[in-house]
């Protein structure tokens, strides 16, 4: 096992590792997430404009009459999210880069906006189409931002810049230093948009449709979910590592959903983020919910007992640390097999039934840390079916990790049997 062990640290989760903490990749990740307050406020304003409750109720009626001035929030946060993860992209890029931040959010954000031609409209003049500004828009969004970023450091490191005298304040010395910067990524961005009439957007979706359609598969949310875990059993963060990688995947699953709900028509995706969050981590990353309500029923070593009963609490709200590193699981080879395997068995059953509509898809996302039935009814705009999916991936959860952690319960019950005869002696 020692053997197998090293040889997955140096030749698999090492390089893993070092490809999440590479720069761009960070940008990307936390870009998305300074976006989230954003988008989790704006996917509740879908839940104001079509309440989970009949129809004839008077306030289903009220929303319904108002629907379109309730989704104004709606679409001034989730909907542009791109504009926002731009700023974060830029921002976050620019200061691992140790130039201005602000200079880099501010071209990125430029650069986004000049994918997009604006229309004429008669009685409102040039109007800015929104279509690319949401999740449509999020690989051109990465793209760019990443570009106009990289061409203002280049700027920067070269001394293409223009320096005032130190007396002039800093704020203003700063906006001089990234003049060049914006005029050289204005200029590009105008000659591809506007003089050629290069729809940067259209490109990109073809480029990544094969991508988007495999992702959405239950091949393509498998993957992740055997990834995460496998990282995990190593003591390695593996959302940290998947989640960089897949998570615009799921943000354009998740904006196309929201969408597809402002606009009352069917749900085009089943594997946004939240199916992941609601329906298969339940507990945290493994399912370890089940795990821990095992240990409360039917731990006998004294050990095992206190971790169950002080991971608990912070399990309900899918916070499972002190169960990975205090059972533990990691590098545990009897308890890495169910926190592999329960995953992938509770991740088929949640994909199959949302497919065949057993289930509505995820739209909403609710702050990560609701227990899980809640954050599951919200997710799915109020779908009481949701509630009773979780509870049973609960109990398969409990029921696969209920043979693998006897086992492990008699061996530390032994061992500290063991301890107490030494110590009596």
């Amino acid at each position: 096992m020692s053997k197998f062990t090293e040889f997955l640290d140096k030749k698999v989760s090492g390089p893993m590792a070092r490809l999440a903490e590479q720069r761009h990749l960070l940008a990307i990740r936390d870009g998305v997430i300074s976006a989230l307050p954003f988008i989790i406020v704006g996917s509740f304003f879908l839940i104001i404009a079509f309440p989970p409750l009949p129809e004839s109720w008077a306030i289903t009626q009220w929303a319904t009459e108002h629907a379109g001035e309730i989704l104004i929030p709606y679409r001034m946060t989730m909907f542009i999210m791109s504009l926002y993860i731009a700023f974060g992209i830029g921002y976050n890029l620019a200061q691992s880069y140790k130039v201005d931040p602000l200079s880099g959010a501010q071209i990125a954000v430029a650069s986004l906006l000049l994918t997009i031609t604006p229309t004429a409209l008669d009685e409102l003049g040039f109007v800015l189409p929104m279509q690319y500004l949401g999740g449509n828009g999020l690989f051109v969004t990465i793209i760019v931002s990443i570009i106009s970023v990289e061409i203002f450091r280049v700027c920067k490191q070269r001394n293409i810049t223009i320096k005032l005298p130190e007396q002039v304040p800093a704020s203003v010395g700063r906006s001089f230093e990234a003049l060049i910067p914006v005029t050289i990524v204005i200029l590009l961005m105008t000659l591809i948009t506007v003089v050629l009439g290069i729809s940067l957007h259209e490109i990109v979706q073809e480029l990544v449709a094969p991508l988007v359609k495999a992702g959405d598969s239950l091949l393509g949310v498998l993957i992740p979910v055997f990834l995460i875990t496998f990282f995990w059993s190593f003591g390695i963060h593996g959302v940290s590592i998947v989640g960089t990688v897949a998570r615009p995947l799921w943000e354009v699953y998740f904006a196309n959903n929201g969408e597809a709900a402002a606009a009352s028509e069917a749900l085009p995706h089943i594997a946004p983020e939240p199916l992941y969050q609601w329906f298969i981590w339940i507990g945290g990353s493994g399912a370890t919910l089940g795990l821990v309500i095992v240990m409360l029923l039917f731990a006998k070593a004294d050990y095992l007992k206190k971790v169950g009963r002080v991971s608990l609490a912070p399990s309900i709200f899918n916070i499972n640390e002190p169960v990975i590193f205090g059972v533990p699981i990691v590098l545990n080879p009897l308890l890495i097999i169910p926190f592999v395997i329960t995953p992938l068995i509770t991740a088929t059953i949640s994909y199959m039934a949302t497919s065949v509509g057993l289930v509505s898809a995820t739209f909403i996302k609710p702050p990560w840390t609701l227990p899980a039935p809640i954050g599951a009814y919200l997710a799915t705009g109020g779908d009481w079916r949701a509630i009773i999916l979780v509870l049973i991936n609960i109990t398969i959860s409990a029921l696969i990790y209920l043979p693998f952690f006897k086992i492990y319960d008699k061996k530390m019950l032994a061992m500290e049997e063991g301890e107490d005869t030494a110590k009596a002696s």
